[in-house]
């Protein structure tokens, strides 16, 4: 079943047209519903009624408000696909807001920038799912659905974005046509993915003999939809042994101006070579997969 619901907003000036689809439509419908949270919350922020204040206060005219809001430490966006990430948090609300009718839904979000005015705002592709725990509260676990390649301009990520977002949270009741929103919740990192390959040669190569390891680091452009050299970053050359399940670092050295990465070792026994980047906020931490070189 499909339920279109428009409510108007705390102001009255805007209207949000909210679509509550199953989940095997969400690919198709998801992103016009996160387009209209979008513009619901950019009109809060802009209402002038309250100011949107660190997780002090919710602004609407629902009685109901948030808590306990958990996401992610870090979430790893990268050129193409889907990426999504659990959310849960306590809603408190009054006994006149039936949080069972297919007419009253909640969802959380994430927003960069201030709270006042954001740059940008990503949400879910579908409401949250809330279990009652006692009279006038209730669980709730969402998700975050980001879209890194999606057409639609209010839901782009820029590459500027990456780094800290914070937490909120939404409820609306259709039938009443009152909302509530709920900002300044626990920060998360949204990151460009990275990736980070490496060669060892020669293989094989004699005791003593100089190994010579290449390699680069990357990162995902949001904008062109692809990976480029990360470059000036600080990367570690590793070795382990053979038959070691531990890595030790031999030297760090910084990629180039294209991301690139070339050093020297000297061999001494069978083993394992492989890169570390310890990941920047906008950034996360990846591990190049050992290339092995057998030393004769």
């Amino acid at each position: 079943m499909r339920i279109r619901a428009t409510v108007a907003a705390v102001s009255g000036a805007l209207a949000l047209s909210a679509f509550v689809v199953p989940a095997a439509q969400a690919a198709d419908s998801g992103a016009s519903h996160r387009i209209d949270y979008v513009k619901y919350f950019a009109q809060h922020a802009s209402s002038g009624k309250t100011a949107l204040a660190a997780a002090s206060a919710p602004v609407g005219d629902l009685d109901a408000s948030f808590s306990n809001f958990k996401i992610a430490k870090a979430i790893k966006v990268g050129t193409t696909n889907k990426v999504s990430t659990t959310v849960t948090y306590t809603m408190t609300y009054g006994a006149d807001v039936d949080i069972a009718s297919d007419n009253f839904v909640t969802i959380p979000m994430i927003y960069h920038g201030s709270e006042d005015t954001p740059d940008s705002v990503q949400g879910s592709d579908l409401p949250a799912v809330c279990k009652v725990v006692s009279a006038g509260t209730a669980s709730c676990k969402g998700s975050i659905d980001i879209y890194p390649k999606t057409s639609d301009a209010d839901l782009k990520l820029r590459n500027s974005y990456a780094g800290t977002w914070h937490g909120a949270a939404i409820a609306v009741d259709f039938d009443s046509e009152h909302s509530s929103l709920q900002t300044g919740f626990a920060a998360t990192l949204v990151q460009r993915n990275s990736t980070l390959t490496v060669n060892a040669a020669p293989e094989p190569v004699k005791k003593g003999a100089t190994v010579t390891v290449t390699g680069k680091l990357a990162r995902a452009n949001w904008e062109d939809h692809l990976y480029h050299g990360y470059t000036g970053q600080s990367v570690q050359l590793q070795f382990r042994k053979k038959d070691s399940s531990t890595y030790t670092t031999l030297k760090t050295l910084k990629t180039d101006s294209t991301g690139n990465l070339k050093t020297t070792t000297k061999a001494t026994v069978d083993g394992y070579y492989r890169f570390s980047f310890a990941g920047t906020s906008t950034t996360p931490a990846v591990n190049a997969a050992g290339d092995f070189v057998d030393v004769q």
